[in-house]
């Protein structure tokens, strides 16, 4: 292909020197494992944020398959100063898709690594590449017969580990903060050395996937949601199946009764009575299953109070729907269900709901599937409510305080509706603190509701800023915005970081706001 061919270059960098980059990729690579054709990159160009394809379109995406090759990409980049957006399965929607951070990057798919390399029954570990999904890894356990669960996210058969929880990503088991159940990285740096984290520098180390912290500074952190390096591997902790399972859900009638929730179980949770994650969940988004917006209205706008209330009437659900689980021996279990089933009592509202009485409710299997770490895609309903493939999650954290709750739905919902939009929202609280998701949801085919969702967003950034709340994880449209709001110290010690590690400012840039360039 002629160089000025090319319909996207990265930034500052020639038609003629990428041409010779990309002559070197496909000798390193192969040809088939280059795409530089628009068919070929199409699937990397489809975003959900409501801004033009344009804006992240990458000039490029290559294949790698092993560590070594990841290397030579990494000495091409350098070479020829290639910004390369590294994906595992490019499946983060609603936090961003496999599109680069902003236009004429190069994105280096890892989704063809994809072993397992190992599991030990034993200790509950494992050692994967990026590659890795869910799915292949459940499928893995199940053939072997191990005793071992995973702790997904909610779009949990298409996504992988790897990536999930370089993004901090959350589940809803006892194993719900990926990154704390991380252990030990493989990662190729900006220079082409491979860095063995935790107690992989050790040589035929055997304990790399069994202590944390190794010796010396702990660096693992570093690696999560930022640009200094690409990993290869990921070792993690797994889950032993336990003897009894119990999910179970508690309806709330009032919107005002989620206040009184957090107050209720956030002390079960902390002191381990409920393991997992819990989530309460608004109508909305229980809903999201088998109910659409259309349903209902065909207007334009912010749907109203009443239909919401219909919704809440026609379908049984709750202002707010509470799930959990317990885990443990039978002994145990029933111990623990006595404890939240009096304190249920004890508040006098709530009705509450087993595996058994649910039966085929959709929402509840869905929920009980979660935190039993079994595969669904389910949650994708929530594309449905307005339709149009717009989404963007907006995650502000919180204290595990009530009077947090009705803040933040308070203050969202009247941005959200200020601008056409819905609050289709839950809380996941684990121990002191609370992730309101928050998914904003709005149509790509319509240029209005596009202005609307991308102002919408940046004032609940600004608004939730006021008030103390920041966010834990955002899209690629809006990371430099979230940077800011933690302070020019952050940014400086971030842009310091990345000096020292990637001074040719290949890896990402852009991402969680760090780039040279800025």
């Amino acid at each position: 292909m002629p160089p000025n061919n090319y319909n996207v270059l990265p930034r500052g960098v020639e038609p003629s020197e990428f041409q010779t980059a990309v002559e070197k990729f496909k000798a390193l690579l192969g040809a088939e494992n280059v795409l530089t054709e628009s068919s070929q990159l199409a699937p990397y160009l489809k975003i959900m944020m409501p801004v033009p394809e344009s804006e992240h379109a990458p000039s490029a995406a290559l294949m790698a398959t092993t560590v070594e090759q990841v290397q030579g990409v990494v000495k091409i980049c350098n070479e020829h100063k290639i910004p390369l957006w590294t994906v595992a399965t490019g499946r983060n929607f609603g936090y961003g898709t496999a599109a680069p951070h902003h236009r004429g990057q190069v994105i280096l798919d890892l989704n063809k690594m994809n072993k397992i390399i190992e599991i030990d029954p034993v200790l509950c570990t494992a050692l994967v590449e990026p590659g890795v999904t869910y799915q292949q890894l459940v499928d893995y356990i199940k053939e072997k017969g191990y005793k071992l669960w995973v702790d997904p996210p909610a779009p949990s058969a298409i996504v992988g580990p790897v990536g999930n929880t370089l993004d901090r990503g959350v589940g809803y088991t006892p194993y719900s903060e990926h990154f704390m159940f991380a252990c030990g990285m493989e990662v190729v740096l900006a220079n082409g050395d491979v860095l063995r984290t935790a107690m992989g520098g050790i040589p035929n180390s055997n304990t790399w996937q069994t202590f944390k912290w190794g010796y010396g500074p702990y660096l693992d952190g570093i690696f999560t949601q930022s640009n200094y390096g690409i990993v290869t591997k990921m070792g993690f902790w797994l889950m032993p199946e336990p003897a009894a399972f119990k999910p179970f859900a508690i309806k709330y009638d009032n919107d005002e009764d989620i206040e009184d929730l957090v107050e209720m179980f956030r002390p079960l949770s902390i002191s381990g009575v409920i393991p997992n994650a819990m989530v309460f969940v608004g109508t909305l988004w229980e809903a999201s299953p088998t109910v659409r917006r259309s349903d209902y209205t065909t207007e334009k706008g912010a749907t109203s109070k009443e239909i919401i209330q219909r919704i809440r009437d026609e379908h049984q659900i709750g202002a707010w729907t509470a799930y959990g689980a317990l885990y443990g021996t039978q002994e145990q279990v029933d111990v623990n269900w006595k404890i939240v089933t009096d304190t249920v009592k004890a508040a006098g509202k709530g009705t509450i709901v087993t595996e058994e009485e649910a039966g085929d409710d959709i929402a509840f299997t869905y929920r009980a599937d979660l935190m039993r770490g079994n595969m669904t895609l389910v949650e994708f309903g929530l594309y449905n409510w307005r339709g149009g493939g717009g989404s963007m999650w907006f995650g502000p954290v919180s204290q595990a305080k009530g009077s947090e709750t009705r803040k933040q739905v308070e203050l969202a919902t009247q941005i959200l509706n200020k601008h056409g939009l819905d609050y289709v929202g839950e809380f996941i609280v684990g121990q002191r603190a609370m992730h309101h998701l928050i998914d904003v949801l709005f149509d790509r085919t319509d240029p209005e509701e596009m202005k609307a969702a991308y102002a919408c967003f940046d004032e609940l950034l600004d608004e939730f800023a006021k008030h103390g709340y920041g966010v834990y994880r955002v899209n690629p449209e809006f990371m430099h915005k979230v940077a800011d709001s933690f302070g020019p110290t952050q940014r400086a010690v971030n842009k310091t970081l990345k000096r020292a590690l990637d001074p040719n400012n290949i890896f990402a840039p852009g991402k969680s706001g760090i780039d040279l360039e800025d």
